[in-house]
């Protein structure tokens, strides 16, 4: 039967193997891959074959937006299935914006491409939303949308968050409604936001989680201030300081304590009084429905302090405080917390001499002083110190009588005198005509402000405090040696100082100096003397009052010519004077009878 079949073998022609074909019943190593390659396999062309197992995957385009299935999440990736032949694999942080991500969720990815190297399906969920995300962000604003956001990291003024693929901007005032004081303790964190501001031109998005919380805390706003009543007293919670007040939290609707509500005394911080964080107890003095304003106090909950100022405290009495405020034209002294009386600049000292304030006094000076004025209705006092110390003037003819001399310190120069003071309290005037016998263009020629000068009294004015003072009355004058020395018609030498076009100033000795015009300036020789030089002078006047000398040179050489003018003429000059004329009359006729006999002689001989 063998041999049978192998003579029927050999007899019949040779028939191929059936080739390998790719099903589940062949094991991989028999499978004929060189056949697969050649798509030589049973069932058909492998295109065909390839043709009907395509069809029955979903349709893939590259750089297409389409919709797939979380398949498997791990710590650095996570698997998509969009129906394809193989499944797409995403980096996890794409997702972090979404910490709620698990399997079977549908996520939008791009295909980046079908196949890479290692035939791998390479998909992207981050290009996905920001293909949409535009959209998406407009979409969420138009329609007032809640969105979740993921923060990225803290910028300069805010934080930087990720919302649809996006990044917006979120400033630190919107991030909650009390101020934050550190923003790194939301990096990394998600987040529920408003989209608050879109600039459609250079796609910028602000975003804002303040305005979530504030649209729940408006409804309980409404109902707190429904129910507040003006003089009701709440607990709260300080919010925030500023330089004008505090921001006091009662419970979602916040409330300003002006820093004038703070204390009755004056406090230059609100710092002073209260901590952040303090729980206090406030007082309602205003609200305004419509604005959400609430005004609140702290100091009306205690007595106002003039309420409980001593009542037997009376004008003339003395207090004891410290200053709190200095301004020009007084200082505020607090006798107890918040009473407080003005010592005007005027009531500080005695002295006539206009000062300010803070010559006398400095914040903080701990100082005595009489009362002035009290008027407790209005809260208000005036105090004065010079009141504690006797007033100078009212003994001041008996202290300082006419004539009598005393040292004094300058205390102010101006242009008319100088002030000299002889004690607190106790100022003069040395005007500038009695500060010296010579002429001076200003006092400070003489003296400088400190220095000490020895006056004497010329004059009082009790009622208005005014003392007048001489300086030069003490020492001798010199015009009285002038006088004597440069009387009418002496004849000095002197030196050219100056030379103008009215005259020239001649300087007799120093410190006396004469003028002397043009017209008496000439020297004999008609020229003009210049300075420097040296030159004989007569005295022609003296002013004592007015303190001025006039001299002539002229007057020094003419006085010799009308001297010897003057002087009588005898007889014998009489005579030779008669006969000097005669002898000219003699020699003028001679010298006349010569030419005109000269004279006929011509004409004699012409006519023969």
């Amino acid at each position: 039967m063998e041999e049978n079949k192998n003579i029927a073998a050999e007899e019949t022609p040779a028939v191929e193997a059936p080739k390998a074909v790719l099903n589940a019943s062949v094991a991989p190593e028999n499978f004929d891959w060189d056949a697969f390659e050649n798509e030589d396999v049973y069932g058909g062309d492998k295109s065909e074959i390839a043709a009907k197992y395509d069809q029955t995957l979903s349709k893939v385009v590259e750089n297409e937006v389409i919709e797939g299935v979380v398949s498997s999440i791990s710590k650095r990736e996570v698997i998509v299935n969009i129906g394809y032949k193989s499944e797409g694999v995403i980096m996890a942080p794409e997702f972090r914006y979404n910490p709620d991500l698990k399997v079977g969720d549908k996520v939008e990815v791009l295909v980046e491409n079908t196949e890479d190297r290692k035939g791998q399906l390479v998909l992207s969920h981050k290009k996905a939303r920001q293909l949409r995300s535009w959209d998406q962000v407009n979409a969420a604003f138009n329609n007032n949308e809640i969105v979740k956001g993921y923060v990225k990291t803290r910028t300069k003024g805010g934080m930087i968050v990720d919302v649809f693929g996006v990044e917006a901007f979120l400033p630190g005032s919107q991030i909650d409604i009390k101020p934050i004081r550190d923003y790194d303790q939301f990096v990394d964190t998600t987040m529920d936001f408003k989209i608050v501001k879109i600039n459609q031109e250079f796609r910028n998005i602000v975003v804002s989680h303040k305005a979530l919380i504030e649209a729940e805390l408006e409804q309980q706003k409404s109902e707190i201030i429904g129910k507040l009543e003006k003089g009701q007293v709440l607990e709260g919670t300080v919010k925030n300081i500023t330089s004008y007040g505090v921001f006091v939290d009662l419970g979602g609707v916040d409330g300003l304590i002006h820093i004038t509500d703070l204390s009755w005394g004056r406090i230059n911080h609100p710092e002073e009084v209260v901590a952040l964080d303090q729980k206090i107890n406030v007082v309602i003095l205003d609200f305004d429905e419509t604005k959400k304003r609430i005004a609140l106090g702290l100091k009306q909950l205690t007595q106002h302090p003039w309420d409980a100022l001593d009542a037997n405290l009376k004008v003339g009495d003395k207090v004891t405080g410290k200053v709190v405020l200095i301004a020009d034209y007084g200082a505020f002294v607090e006798i107890e917390p918040g009473v407080e009386g003005l010592i005007h600049v005027s009531e500080m000292s005695w002295s006539p001499r206009l000062r300010i304030a803070q010559d006398f006094l400095k914040v903080g000076d701990e100082v005595e002083a009489q009362i002035l004025t009290l008027d407790r209705e209005e809260k208000k006092m005036s105090l004065g110190i010079k009141q504690l110390y006797p007033n100078p003037w009212e003994s001041i003819r008996e202290k300082y009588p006419v004539g009598s001399q005393h040292t004094a310190t300058v205390r102010n120069i101006t242009n008319f005198g100088v002030f000299a003071e002889l004690e607190e309290g106790v100022e003069g005037l040395v005007h500038i005509s009695d500060l010296s016998w010579n002429k001076i263009k200003h006092p400070s020629e003489m003296v400088a402000s400190g220095d000490s000068i020895e006056v004497v009294i010329l004059d009082f004015d009790e009622a208005n405090h005014k003392l007048s003072l001489g300086h030069k009355q003490l020492l001798p004058n010199p015009w009285d040696e002038i006088e004597a020395k440069y009387s009418v018609g002496t004849v000095v030498e002197g030196t050219v100082a100056a030379v103008t076009d009215k005259g020239a100033t001649i300087t007799l000795e120093p410190e006396v100096e004469a003028f002397c015009f043009n017209k008496e300036l000439v020297k004999a020789d008609g020229t003009m003397p210049v300075a420097g030089e040296k030159l004989e002078v007569k005295v022609t006047d003296i002013k004592r009052n007015t303190k001025k000398i006039t001299v002539s040179h002229a007057k020094t050489y003419v006085a010799a010519v009308e001297e010897k003018a003057e002087r009588p003429v005898s007889e014998a000059d009489l005579t030779k004077k008669a006969v000097k004329k005669i002898n000219s009359n003699i020699e003028k006729t001679t010298l006349g009878d010569i030419d005109a006999l000269a004279a006929l002689k011509a004409s004699l001989a012409k006519g023969e």
